[in-house]
This record gives C-alpha cells, sequence and structure tokens, in this order.
C-alpha cells in the first residue's frame, strides 16, 4: 500500500546537501531487501530493527526472520517486548542465547567492547542464517549512527552483514516517521541501549551489576514511568540521567527519596543526577571528541 510521506521534512541537514526525499529512501529500503532473496534480521525490537525487520517481512514474507539475542546485557522487559513486536509484525522469530560476558576481551570493557557483542551476535545471525539456507544477515545500524563511536560495525564488515537503513541513508527522525506511518508503534520508542553501555570503558562488567542496572532502570521506567532514562554505573554511585522535560518530577524531594532508597537497596552507596539530563552515548563522548580532534 503506497504511503504518502512528502509532508516530512529532513532536519539536521548540512549546508551544501542534498536532500533526498524520504518517499525515495523508502523506495530504496525496499529494493535492498527485496534483492536480498532472502535474510536474517537482527532483532532487538527497538524503533530501527522494527522498521527494519517489518519492510522484509513486507519484502520476502517467510524468506525474512527475526534473531533475538537473549544475554545478560540486554534488560528482562525488552525481552518481552520485542516477542510481541515480532507477532504484531508477523515475522518468524527466533531466540538464540548469546554469552558475551563469558569473553573476558569483553569484561574487561575496552573502547572497543560493543565489537564483541556484535562478533558474538552476528555468529549467532550467520549460524542460523546457514541452518535455513539464507545468504544474507543484517542489522538496523541507520545513517546517523555513523557520525558515533560504533566498533560493532567492524565486525558487521567482518562477517558480511549488512544494514540496510544505512543503505538507503535514513536517519533516526525519518526512521520514526516511516515506522509512524507504517502503523509499529515504536515510532516514538525511546531509544535503548545494551546495558554495558553503562559502564565506563575500563570498568569490568559482571552479571551481578547487570542485573543491578537491569532492576535499577526497570523500576524508573516502569514503576515511576520516567519515558527516558539511564542509570550510569560508576562504581558506588549510581548517575542518573533522564530527559529535561522529566527532570523537575525527578528532583521532588519525594520522588528523589524514593528514588534513592530503591538504588541503594540495590547496592548502591549513591545516587546522583546528570544536570545535563539524558544523553545517548554519553560516556563516549571522548572518544568521539578525540577522533574529531
Amino acid at each position: 500500500m503506497p504511503l504518502s510521506l512528502s509532508r516530512f521534512l529532513p532536519v539536521n541537514v548540512a549546508p551544501g546537501e542534498a536532500v533526498v526525499p524520504l518517499e525515495e529512501k523508502y523506495a530504496r529500503l525496499r529494493a535492498s531487501l527485496h534483492g536480498m532473496g532472502a535474510v536474517v534480521v537482527g532483532f532487538s525490537g527497538g524503533a530501527d530493527s522494527a522498521l527494519l525487520a517489518r519492510v522484509a517481512r513486507d519484502e520476502l514474507g517467510e524468506r525474512a526472520v527475526a534473531v533475538t539475542a537473549l544475554s545478560a546485557s540486554y534488560p528482562r522487559r525488552e525481552r518481552e517486548e520485542a516477542v510481541a513486536l515480532a507477532e504484531q509484525i508477523g515475522i518468524a522469530l527466533v531466540t538464540v542465547q548469546t554469552d558475551e560476558v563469558a569473553n573476558e576481551a569483553y569484561v574487561v570493557n575496552p573502547t572497543n567492547r560493543c565489537y564483541y557483542c556484535k562478533a558474538e551476535l552476528f555468529t549467532h545471525l550467520a549460524r542460523v542464517a546457514a541452518e535455513r539456507g539464507i545468504r544474507w544477515i543484517a542489522y538496523g545500524a541507520n545513517h546517523d549512527d555513523l557520525g558515533d563511536h560504533r566498533p560493532g560495525h567492524v565486525a558487521a564488515a567482518e562477517f558480511g552483514a549488512r544494514a540496510p537503513l544505512v543503505e538507503a541513508g535514513l536517519t533516526k527522525p525519518e526512521i520514526r516517521h516511516l515506522s509512524r506511518a507504517l502503523g509499529l508503534r515504536t515510532w516514538d520508542k525511546p531509544a535503548m541501549a545494551c546495558l554495558s553501555s553503562r559502564f565506563p570503558y575500563g570498568t569490568r562488567i559482571t552479571p551481578e551489576l547487570l542485573d543491578r542496572l537491569d532492576q535499577a532502570e526497570e523500576y524508573l521506567r516502569y514503576d515511576l514511568g520516567f519515558r527516558q532514562v539511564r542509570v550510569r554505573h560508576h562504581d558506588t554511585i549510581a548517575r542518573l540521567e533522564v530527559d529535561t522535560a522529566e527532570m523537575e518530577r525527578l528532583l521532588d524531594p519525594e520522588m528523589r527519596q524514593q528514588i534513592s532508597d530503591r538504588l541503594k537497596g540495590l547496592g548502591y552507596t549513591y545516587v546522583a543526577v546528570e544536570l545535563t539530563g539524558y544523553r545517548s552515548g554519553s560516556l563516549n563522548a571522548g572518544l568521539v571528541q578525540a577522533v574529531k580532534g
């Protein structure tokens, strides 16, 4: 069914950069997936992978298979939501158990930690694809990801994994707009990342600490209703990031006490608030600046 996307206005377009209509990018995405003939899609249940899975199913039907990797670094609630979302989309879903936390190279949390995580993921995607006689594996990186520190792209290249959203030139705002037009409930879903991204590089990652962070964020997001939230782990300190629109509510005295009691009960000695609010990839800031400099 044709979509009316002509009213979408692109954002963050650099001076002199050619503007490609969203209809054209959507057509590119469809053609890319259709041309694969069959594909295994890494499916976390976020906005990017949801759109990728939906269009893959639209273009390839039963020849599109979604794979969700379950591990200590993947929030429990996200697992439940991914299963329900795959059912809504109508794409076959396979769950696999990954164990990146058994890899010491990952556990010591180097600046290329994401490489080891994605290598583990693509190993399983490639296995599922081979079992089904499918040539291509794909994942949900988008065009905006190219400007951040993303070692996982290296692993993707090594496995021959494709990023159809990047190939189509789709940015995050365009993905959200297109998702809404397609009726995907993930169109305005807050950004999520693996729980290991809450640790400063060099801080050792353990299943116990991942579980603590999962419980802390689940409490803030589902019990207290904060929409966009991160709990950054700094040894004995939990540093909270919420959207600036929710900052006033977070700093309410009663709310502060409630959150402090809960997170201290999970094992933290101190609970702090990042006054500048939530920022995706905030622990990458120094790395990205160093690369640009």
